[in-house]
């Protein structure tokens, strides 16, 4: 070709291309990028496969699935444990959880106290109702509904709420519980086949709430504990210290552990802390995170998971992965590709059998 332009022959002239620079080139330059066919990424499985050889979230998106369908066919069977936080009931994710604590792909739960009464609250046969952020949120509080971002709640069906968690507490017996048996036993109340807290209940998945006062669990127990001291009756109690120790127990049982954190806060520590809490060093040998927040903001919730290296709570050889975006868009899509893989067919659930002083014994 007799072109007019030289730039790119003297350009090249000044390129230093030795053999090994030419070496490193090709292996930087093996994987490229291929678009999305949306002709043949007709479900979910299809789109979070065709996300591995894309870009920005959504291979990160894809490689948090491939991490947990890892975590799944580890011979070794690890302890799968996942932290809720965030308006993940209001976000229409309740269903999906269940899902995952019926088919087997999750062991244990570590939620905020929220979650969980949200859940319970839709046991009870309330519902969310689609709201807007732009609502008048003095007129929403003289017609007794409550938001949560851009959904609604009926607050009397709140405070009914309330008052059965507190009849509740009042039958149970006046001891110690961990918040484990407690919340088990709350879940044996309920028959809602979508609820959380049912079907944790029903397929043994311990689920801890380690700071469950700060919700409206928390408000029925003190409207149980006003009641029984007017009453001088003998109270129950939530020790936290038996929760540590339940949950210790659960990972120096396991030949591994895996660990998923929707969101942060106080579950994805608590998480985080299971791994170095009594003799165990080895940290998780898995984690994904899905999270909209940074990690340059120095919080919990946005932290790397090799932050958490440093710590000794993630393995320093974990297989890990993160992907910044909303859980109610993420959680689905990571979900959805493992069952329509089919991950969780023939997965053996644990059996956890659990006595006053502890956990007695943990079936694979």
């Amino acid at each position: 070709m007799d072109a007019k332009f030289k730039f790119f022959s003297k350009k090249q002239e000044e390129m230093r291309l030795t053999p090994e620079v030419i070496e490193e080139r090709k292996a930087l330059l093996r994987e490229p990028v291929e678009p999305v066919d949306l002709d043949r990424a007709t479900t979910i499985r299809d789109l979070v496969e065709s996300w591995k050889s894309c870009g920005i979230q959504s291979r990160s998106l894809a490689e948090c699935a491939l991490v947990y369908e890892n975590m799944l066919l580890d011979a070794d069977r690890p302890t799968v444990m996942m932290g809720l936080s965030g308006a993940l009931i209001a976000g229409g994710l309740r269903k999906v959880i269940s899902s995952m604590v019926k088919n087997g792909i999750v062991d244990v739960l570590v939620s905020t106290g929220a979650i969980l009464y949200q859940d319970y609250y839709t046991a009870m046969g309330y519902r969310h109702y689609k709201g807007t952020p732009n609502a008048d949120d003095s007129v929403l509080h003289d017609l007794y509904i409550d938001r949560i971002y851009d959904s609604y709640v009926d607050e009397i069906g709140f405070v009914r709420c309330d008052d059965a968690i507190s009849e509740f507490c009042a039958g149970l017996e006046p001891r110690r519980y961990s918040t484990r048996e407690f919340l088990y036993h709350l879940g044996s109340t309920l028959s809602d086949e979508d609820s959380i807290l049912y079907n944790a209940y029903k397929y043994g998945v311990p689920v801890f709430c380690p700071a469950i006062a700060d919700s409206s669990i928390g408000i029925g127990l003190a409207g149980y504990y006003r009641w029984a001291k007017e009453n001088r009756v003998e109270t129950f109690v939530l020790d936290v210290m038996k929760d540590n120790f339940e949950i210790a127990q659960i990972v120096l049982r396991s030949k591994k552990t895996g660990s998923i954190y929707i969101g942060g806060g106080v579950p994805k520590n608590y998480i985080n802390d299971a791994a170095v809490m009594l003799d165990y060093t080895r940290g998780h040998a898995y984690a994904f995170q899905i999270t909209a927040d940074s990690p340059h903001w120095g919080g919990l919730t946005g932290s790397t998971l090799d932050e958490a290296k440093s710590w000794g709570k993630v393995s320093t050889s974990a297989t890990r992965a993160t992907v910044y975006t909303e859980a109610t868009i993420g959680l689905p899509l990571i979900v959805g590709y493992i069952l329509q893989k089919g991950l969780h067919k023939g997965r053996r659930r644990i059996k956890f059998v659990w006595k006053e002083d502890g956990l007695d014994l943990m079936q694979f």
